[in-house]
């Protein structure tokens, strides 16, 4: 498939789309869409009131997806995510009733409020774009982007996101609080207008899809896919790590690196590329060791230390 350049640029008006809505954010909004670009899933932490929530939905509305929220408790049941077979006595038979995995851009809000039994509900949503109830598989619509937030100073009512799952978001991501200027400017404009309703659809979901599948014939030349593989395998063999990043660490970088690359309107990838996203990408799915961990040690250092040490490679054929 060619790479359209008018379809880059309406990745770039994406980005300005959701700017009117979160301020000051340009960095964490083009890292969402970058993931969004490469098919991933999203998990998104940080402390109540940061937009987390209205970052998601204005990502939904620009690229006109069909949105569900879940506002996830520990009474969430699996069903209440997958949806559930209903006997049906006129017909008599099981009806699928859908849950509202079935969407396009699914927010599951509060995810670490859910138990480990329905979030592992999203497992094989996230990995096989499928669901599976009462043994019959669904296909979910295309594309699927699942969008998780979490409270990371919240531990009552909450449970830890098993290591299986963490390693299915391509992404961790976290907007912070905003300057002293913007919260000022969201403050005036909040008075008159909600954000979200300046937000307008940017494309249709359809042109989504066509997107994505070009983002995947971006170039990567042998050099950078073998910085990746040194990078990743670095986290690995670190002496503070008790488990390093996962072959689909490495299998999401790649991807994002390529829509890193397309959402800057190029049709190669560079190192930088890569540099820039694995402080995303591999620290949350690092385990550290216990000591390593009492000693101060974050996976974010480790993989700091990982880009530092490993080789860039210089001469790239494009």
């Amino acid at each position: 498939m060619e790479i359209r350049t008018a379809d880059m640029q309406l990745c770039s008006t994406i980005v300005r789309n959701l700017n009117t809505c979160i301020l000051g954010k340009q960095d964490e909004i083009e890292r969402l869409l970058i993931a969004v670009l490469a098919g991933g899933h999203v998990l998104l932490e940080d402390v109540p009131g940061t937009g987390k929530t209205q970052l998601v939905k204005a990502l939904a509305k620009s690229i006109g997806g069909q949105f569900r929220r879940i506002q996830c408790n520990p009474d969430l049941l699996p069903t209440d995510i997958t949806g559930v077979s209903i006997y049906h006595p006129k017909q008599e038979s099981f009806i699928f009733r859908p849950g509202p995995v079935m969407a396009n851009i699914l927010l599951a809000d509060e995810i670490n409020r859910a138990t480990t039994k329905t979030q592992s509900a999203l497992l094989e949503a996230m990995e096989e774009g499928c669901v599976t109830v009462d043994g019959d598989t669904y296909e979910l619509p295309a594309p699927f982007i699942l969008l998780a937030t979490q409270n990371p100073i919240e531990f009552e009512g909450t449970y830890t996101l098993p290591e299986a799952q963490l390693d299915r978001f391509m992404m961790k991501l976290s907007l912070g609080y905003p300057t002293q200027e913007d919260e000022q400017k969201m403050i005036a404009a909040v008075e008159s207008y909600h954000p979200s309703d300046q937000v307008q659809p940017v494309l249709e979901i359809g042109d989504m899809t066509r997107i994505q599948k070009q983002v995947q014939q971006v170039h990567m030349d042998d050099a950078v896919a073998k910085y990746i593989v040194s990078l990743v395998r670095a986290t690995r063999d670190h002496t503070s790590v008790l488990l390093g990043a996962s072959p689909r660490a490495a299998i999401s970088l790649t991807r994002a690196a390529k829509a890193s690359a397309y959402l800057q309107q190029r049709e190669y990838v560079t190192p930088d590329d890569v540099k820039s996203l694995a402080p995303f990408i591999l620290p949350h799915r690092l385990l550290l060791r216990t000591e390593a961990r009492m000693n101060g040690l974050h996976a974010e250092d480790v993989v700091s230390q990982a880009i530092q040490s490993t080789k860039v490679p210089v001469r790239l054929e494009r």
